[in-house]
């Protein structure tokens, strides 16, 4: 929530994905989660990581990786919302959670979207009414199968080439 009051998605966590790092710095924390599907968390008090990091050193380096990939993937945001098209963002995110996919040996190219179209636009910083008409004009242009919320990416090339900007839809 904002300060304001305003609801602002800021990311989509997949399995096996660690989330809650702005605990570490600030209590209570600065931001929450919503489960979209049946879950299972495991959590890890920020004392209890100095203990393991001495009992298991290599534990500590994840742990500073981890922290790393989390300030990292804010950068990819902060561009995608800033002087990017509706087709740019909505590319950018679909190929965001495919190669997420793939690093957790998933299909990168049949993915579950089980976020609503109103929480891609609020992420991307769209309308749900862009979100849609994106995903049509993907549909449309063979990039996409779309079924519900399952999405079948058909032209993986041309939708990195869309996000970078080098490409349009149709």
């Amino acid at each position: 929530m904002t300060d304001d009051g305003t609801e602002q998605v800021t990311g989509f966590y997949l399995p096996g994905e660690v989330f809650g790092m702005d605990g570490v710095s600030r209590n209570p924390y600065a931001s929450a989660a919503v489960a979209l599907e049946t879950s299972a968390i495991c959590e890890i008090p920020f004392e209890r990581l100095g203990d393991l990091s001495t009992r298991i050193p290599s534990q500590q380096r994840h742990f500073f990786r981890l922290m790393s990939r989390e300030i990292t993937q804010d950068q990819p945001l902060i561009t995608r919302l800033s002087k990017r098209s509706a087709e740019q963002r909505v590319a950018a995110l679909l190929l965001s959670i495919s190669t997420r996919n793939a690093r957790r040996k998933l299909s990168a190219t049949a993915l579950r979207l089980l976020m609503s179209r109103t929480d891609i636009g609020n992420y991307l910083g769209l309308t749900v009414e862009t979100v849609s008409r994106v995903f049509s004009r993907f549909q449309k242009s063979a990039l996409l199968a779309l079924t519900h919320r399952e999405v079948t990416i058909l032209d993986s090339g041309r939708l990195c080439d869309i996000a970078s900007g080098t490409a349009q839809a149709a």
